[in-house]
Parts: structure tokens; sequence; C-alpha cells
């Protein structure tokens, strides 16, 4: 969570700086006007630089995994930069509603052009003739892109409508590029800023080109066919086991895979539950049954074929610590079930101690993971919360004394993981301790 919001706030203040050293406000006379055509900039090249850099996030780039951590942390920072976007985006359109549209400040904001040369004036004269178009589309594409990321930020709208809609911002990106490209203050050409705003603007391009075709993560995607289809009414979970019929880079257990069943229908995200082997071609994969994809169970079927897209994440239980406490709530048992079928055949010597907690008993769900646990020698409790109350990091110290000598690792629910990271942290966990995948793309 550190280097993401080093990120964040890292691009922010690189942009803004370059910013300062490239506006004049602060050396001009002051007055409202010229600070409401500062700010106006201000706005719009935060606004683009955020957008282009969460479009770059969009691709699922495994590049940056090293810095910004697994995929789950970034989508976080997709999510904090479309939110910036939609700010500043508002703050920019209401910074040019206060005394006119944008035409009024075009033509008393450009001054002090890089050069009076032939191949200028060109450029300069081809940039007006488009003012008014990159007006009308900036207007229009204000609009859209408030909605459009409006509806991104409402947990309440259904995934299945929300999967359609986001891939709209990517072609409403690109009318804010050509309207930024025509409407930027000439004076930044001949700074840093200008540099930058290109290069990110250029990245962002091709970022949402690639994903209006359907493209991203092209590089990471093999064929397979359905085997199985186990759906777990007690649990609301869908086992699916997968025979790779193209080369599987292979994966760690804790990761996860995005499975796309026909062309029109969208990547589904599934927990990987099998660890793996190196002439093994098969996978078993978990996800959570939502409303949509309770449908699944009925549309799957054996002989199928799909998209395999991974793998990703970081939940890899690496570390030093001599003991490890795991934690997991529904379809977050899925990593520590890999986990323990790795271990049952490459002990890695740590003494491990599991809480499983579940809203519904399933005796049978139970009765594999104790079996499970019992071959990976791992200490099971499990706790059905009607019955035994909420788990929190009080319960989990009492039952191992001695839980200061490892770290802890949860799957779950983001509410039950932040009242136990506080929890924890309250007795003195560090907060590097506390490892958490988010397991979510929205």
């Amino acid at each position: 969570m550190k280097n993401i919001k080093l990120s964040f706030w890292g691009l922010l203040i690189v942009l803004t700086g370059l910013w300062l050293a490239a506006d004049p406000v602060f050396s001009s006379p002051l007055s409202f006007s010229v600070w409401r055509l500062a700010l106006i900039n201000y706005s719009g090249i935060i606004a683009m630089g955020a957008m282009s850099v969460a479009l770059l996030l969009a691709l699922r780039p495994v590049l940056f995994a090293p810095v910004l951590g697994s995929i789950d942390k970034m989508y976080r920072l997709h999510r904090w930069l479309g939110l910036t976007g939609l700010v500043m985006i508002i703050l920019h359109w209401l910074l040019t509603q206060v005394t006119g549209w944008l035409m009024h400040w075009f033509s008393s904001g450009r001054t002090g052009l890089i050069d009076t040369s032939e191949l200028t004036v060109t450029i300069i004269s081809a940039l007006q003739s488009q003012r008014g178009l990159a007006q009308a589309l900036g207007g229009w594409a204000f609009y859209a892109a408030v909605a459009l990321i409006v509806l991104a930020l409402v947990k309440q709208f259904p995934y299945r409508y929300f999967f359609k809609t986001h891939r709209l911002l990517a072609v409403v990106y690109l009318l804010l590029v050509f309207h930024a490209l025509v409407l930027m203050k000439l004076n930044y050409w001949a700074s840093s800023i200008a540099g930058l705003m290109a290069l990110l603007m250029t990245a962002g391009s091709v970022a949402a080109l690639i994903i209006l075709v359907r493209k991203q993560g092209l590089s990471r995607q093999v064929v397979g066919v359905i085997e199985e289809v186990i759906p777990h009414k007690d649990n609301h979970v869908l086992e699916v086991a997968i025979q790779i019929k193209g080369r599987w880079s292979g994966h760690e257990v804790g990761q996860f895979a995005f499975v796309t069943m026909g062309d029109k229908e969208r990547a589904h995200p599934f927990s990987i539950s099998s660890a793996w082997n190196e002439d093994a071609h098969s996978l078993f994969l978990h996800m959570a049954l939502g409303d949509y994809t309770r449908s699944l169970p009925f549309r799957l079927k054996v002989g199928d074929v799909v998209k395999v897209e991974g793998p990703y994440g970081q939940f890899d239980f690496s570390g030093d610590k001599p003991r490890q406490i795991w934690v997991g709530s529904g379809i977050g048992m899925t990593p520590f079930i890999a986990r323990m079928k790795k271990l049952a055949q490459q002990p890695d010597g740590k003494s491990i101690d599991l809480f499983y907690t579940t809203n519904k008993r399933d005796e049978e769900a139970i009765k594999r993971l104790r079996q499970s646990a019992a071959e990976a020698n791992v200490r099971l409790y499990v706790l059905v919360e009607s019955y035994d109350g909420r788990l929190d990091a009080g319960r989990i110290a009492q039952a191992v004394p001695e839980w200061k000598q490892g770290d802890v690792w949860f799957c779950g629910p983001a509410g039950f993981a932040r009242d136990l990271r506080r929890g924890f942290i309250a007795k003195g966990l560090a907060p590097d301790d506390f490892h958490q995948e988010l397991f979510t793309v929205r």
C-alpha cells in the first residue's frame, strides 16, 4: 500500500512542479483572470495525467509489479487516479464557466509563443483552426466522463453493466486528448511539462486503443478446455477444472487468473486453488458466485473452450518469519487450500495456524479442509460466525500466544481485513507483517 501511495502522490507532485515551472502565474500581476486561467490549465494537466496513467494500469502491466505490487494494488491506484481525474475535470469545467467558455481565454491566454518560424506559425494556425471543435468535443466528453466515472465508483452498479460502460471511457479519453492538445497553453510547449504530457497522453492513447479492441493481457493468454464444473451452493463458490492447451508460464499458490468464456463475455477473475507442477496441464479455479455469476454453472459445460489470462497476484506466503497466521473467509480460503496442497508435498518448516470463518457450516467442505490441513501439518480453527461470533485480533492472539513470532496472511472481505489489521497493529504487529491481497478489480 505504501508504494501505491508514493506513486500516486509522486505523479501529482511531479505534474504540479513542472506546471509551476512552465506557468508565469507567480511572476504575473495578481488578478482573478490570471489565476483563473492558470488553474484551468493546471486542472486540465492533472486530469489528463491521472487519466493517462489510469488507462495504462487498466492493461494489467506486470512490468509495474515490482514497484506497485500485485494487480489488485494497481487497480486500487487506478481507482484513485480515476477519482482524481473526476474531481479535476469537474474543477476544470467550473473554472471555464466562471467568466465564459474557453473561447474567451484562448486568445488572451496564449502569449509568449515558442518562436515565429514558419513551421511554428503553421502549427499554431492549425491548432487555432480546430479550437472550436476541440471545445465542443471537450464539453461532450466532460459530461460523458463524469457519468462513466461516477458509475464506475458506485459499487451498487451491476458489474455486468460496468464492464461494458467502463470501456467507453477509452473513447472519451481519446476525445479529451484531442481537446488537451489543441487547447493547451502554447507557452507550455517550450517547457518540460509539454514533453511529459505528450508522453503520458501518447501512452494513454495506445492503451485506450488496446482496451477498445479488447487485447489487454494478450501476451499472458492461453487456450483451455473445461474438464469439470462443480458448484458449491452452500458456500456460494464455483469450482472449474481447466485443461490448458497452450503454453502456461506456471503459477505460485495464492495467484489468480482471468477466464473468458466466449468472445462476447467479459473476463471473470478466478482464484487458482491448484499447486503448480512442471508437467501439469490442469488448473483448478474458484470464484465467488454473485448475482450475475450464479448463472455460470448453468452456462458452462464440459468441453467448452475458454481463454485463461494470468497468472496475477503476489499473495505468495514468502517471508523469513518462523510462524505464519492465516485467516480466510469464504472464497478467501482458496489461496490457503492451494498452499496446503503444496506444503503436503514440500514442507517449509514453518509453524502455521489457519483460521477459517464462515457464515454457514458446510460439513463436507470442512471435512475436506481438515484433511488438507492435517496433510500439510497446519493447525486449523473453524469458526461459524452465527454460533462463534466474529473473529478478531484478540481471539487469534489468545489462541496463538506466540503470534508475535510470525506474520499474518489474510484473504477475505475488505471490512474484515481492515478491522483485523487495525487490531493487530494496536497490539504491536508491524504494518508490513500484515499481508493482504485485495482480490478486486473494481
